[in-house]
């Protein structure tokens, strides 16, 4: 079962999860090369988004990947996705805690939290049509209905602009303060594609709709946490071990903004590939579960 307690010596350190169909084959061929012939590429920083609402029951906005995509193909993700090197750039109109701040709570330089955290307001945007900006440091944005914006996502999508242009052509101020840090995932190193991703969490502003227009989905749209898990169970939906746990701590919000207003420790987590009798599974970091 998926998300099962390890067996086995040290048990309570960690926590197993199945492996999906479409990751078998080439984690067992990694598995099976000596340690001095595995080779591991290097993750590629990335950045996903738990968009939440909560009238009257907590919902989150996911997609179903693609079945053809490169890396977690069908699998139900989140918004995100790798950064752009222009996420870096500082004239990117910014409010909420600076880059330094964002920096201490990332565990990266200020030129890396910076780019982070622009990365994620970028994608949710790309991928969704939410964005987390206003025209003041104490606003959002609530009318996207625009055709302009939908040409904004485009030139986004394609590179003719980066995101500091689209807002600063707005007069619109990123709200970095709407994002909430909750979890620090690495790809194994049995993948082909790896990322080293930080999951944020952000409350759906008022005014505007998440949309399922994403090239990288298959379909998207608002879900409980725990019709999520129950469709894992029953075999309809794939999720990779992070979501899992994400998933799994968002079932156990009693209070939104009281959630969003922690600051839990987010240490980084890699799973690895296990095999024993015949039986493939991902193993993680008990202390994932404990935040």
């Amino acid at each position: 079962m998926a998300g099962e307690d390890a067996a086995g010596p040290g048990a309570a350190a960690y926590r197993d999860f199945d492996v999906p169909d479409v990751v078998t084959e080439h984690s067992r061929a990694w598995l099976r090369r000596p340690p001095a012939e595995r080779s591991a590429a290097t993750p590629r920083d990335s950045a996903t988004v738990m968009l939440l609402r909560d009238d009257p029951r907590l919902e989150v906005f996911v997609l179903r990947r693609a079945g053809g995509m490169a890396f977690a193909g069908g699998m139900v993700a989140f918004p995100g996705g790798g950064v752009d090197p222009r996420d870096a750039d500082v004239g990117v109109p910014w409010a909420g805690p600076d880059a330094r701040s964002w920096a201490r709570r990332l565990g990266t330089g200020e030129a890396e939290a910076r780019q982070l955290v622009a990365a994620a307001a970028r994608e949710v945007f790309e991928e969704c049509g939410v964005l987390l900006a206003g025209r003041s440091p104490d606003t959002v944005v609530d009318d996207l209905r625009d055709e302009v914006w939908r040409q904004e996502r485009v030139g986004l999508l394609d590179r003719t602009h980066s995101f500091a242009q689209v807002l600063q052509r707005h007069s619109l101020v990123l709200r970095t303060d709407l994002l909430s840090l909750r979890g620090h995932w690495i790809t194994p190193e049995c993948e082909p594609r790896r990322y080293d991703t930080r999951f944020l969490a952000a409350r759906m502003p008022p005014g505007q709709v998440a949309d399922d227009e994403s090239s990288e989905a298959a379909e998207a749209g608002w879900r409980t946490p725990a019709d999520i898990l129950q469709g894992q169970r029953e075999g309809r939906d794939l999720l990779l071990p992070p979501t899992q746990v994400m998933v799994e701590e968002l079932a156990g919000i009693d209070d939104l903004d009281d959630w969003l207003g922690e600051r839990p420790q987010v240490p980084a987590v890699m799973p690895v590939p296990v095999e024993h009798d015949g039986r493939l599974w991902m193993r993680a970091p008990r202390p994932v579960d404990a935040r």
